[in-house]
């Protein structure tokens, strides 16, 4: 049950209830729900050091190299929009996953869930999207697995794809890493996967071209690191938009995060469109952008760098990190004002990846 329940002559809010007995939508927003979930029932039962660091994937030691390992799931719907389709969006998210820990993505698993009644065609262009994609990252589908269920028990398709990758001596980048005096970068323009989603779903028509940033950074970020050793952290800031990101390095570096909202690349065509509906751009997902925490000294070399690939020419320092506001991340507007930018609490839109 949820408080936006209507109830005849009573005020009532959007935002869900936490629900004890019953999984929610909202469980799978990258925001608040989706991290007391994790810590009120995955990380007990299955606490174990290299899960504790919770980075987008695993390294460990194995045979004398540092072995980089990642899964996902894809329920994007629609299977198909403009820029991409659950195909594309499967490889270069793994592939993404893989690359934030400095990783070179080497090879993926591809498990496909299939809805009975699915069409054939359907199915023969989402497996040639990933086989696309895949060639363009450079990574082989070397394992995998089909399942078919009963009509009305999926939707479509529905994605896993693991990765694995290898990690160069020397890199060490996670969450818990940040520290006052960083500068914050960006590579790109947000909200635009998000509201590409949004418009497909609901048959809406917005002023300019509005399509998916899916992209795979792995370049990129060899890019960045072959200009500095001081980059602490990279993520991508898919589920739950920007904010949800920073508000989870804050929190596992124990710093305060500030973000300079005119420093932040928006489209114009994504903007107009958050002002119609009342969303929020900060935390509307991205599937082709990057966020990395860069020692103050390194930022404009890591920044340089990062405009030379054609996947960070729009990047930008966004923001600082602070020793105040522990765990928090606030923003200085475009007015001038200062405001709270907090975890979301339910999911602005589901199911976008």
């Amino acid at each position: 049950m949820t408080q936006d329940a209507k109830i005849e002559g009573a005020l009532y809010c959007p935002v869900p209830v936490p629900a004890k007995d019953a999984i929610l939508l909202g469980h799978g927003s990258g925001g608040r729900m989706s991290a007391d979930l994790l810590q009120s029932i995955l990380l007990p039962a299955l606490r174990n050091p290299v899960l504790e660091r919770l980075d987008d994937q695993a390294i460990v030691d194995f045979g004398g190299s540092r072995l980089a390992f990642t899964t996902d799931s894809f329920v994007v719907k629609p299977l198909f929009f403009p820029g991409g389709d659950i195909g594309t969006l499967a490889v270069n998210g793994t592939v993404n996953d893989l690359a934030m820990g400095g990783a070179h993505p080497l090879f993926l698993s591809l498990a496909l869930i299939l809805e009975e009644g699915l069409p054939m065609d359907h199915l023969r262009q989402v497996v040639e999207s990933i086989r696309v994609a895949a060639a363009i990252a450079g990574v082989a589908v070397i394992t995998g697995d089909t399942k078919v269920v009963e009509k009305g028990s999926g939707d479509g398709i529905f994605v896993n794809t693991s990765g694995i990758g290898v990690v160069a001596p020397g890199i060490e980048l996670s969450a818990d890493r940040a520290r006052p005096g960083d500068r914050v970068l960006l590579s790109g323009t947000i909200g635009d996967h998000g509201i590409t989603i949004l418009s497909q779903r609901e048959g809406l028509e917005f002023a300019g071209e509005i399509a998916s940033d899916t992209a795979a950074l792995h370049l990129l970020v060899a890019d960045m690191l072959r200009v500095s050793a001081e980059i602490r952290c990279l993520r991508d800031p898919t589920r739950g938009g920007l904010s949800s990101t920073l508000n989870e390095i804050a929190a596992r570096s124990r710093v305060g995060i500030e973000l300079d909202e005119k420093a932040i690349p928006i489209r114009e065509p994504v903007q107009g469109a958050c002002e119609m509906l009342g969303l929020d751009p900060l935390y509307v997902a991205n599937e082709g952008k990057l966020i990395a925490i860069v020692g103050a000294d390194h930022a404009d070399q890591v920044l340089d760098a990062m405009r030379k690939n054609p996947f960070g020419r729009d990047a930008q320092i966004v923001g600082a990190v602070t020793e105040s506001h522990p765990a928090m991340v606030t923003m200085r507007t475009r007015l001038g004002t200062s405001r709270i930018v907090d975890l979301l609490a339910g999911d602005q839109l589901p199911r976008i990846c």
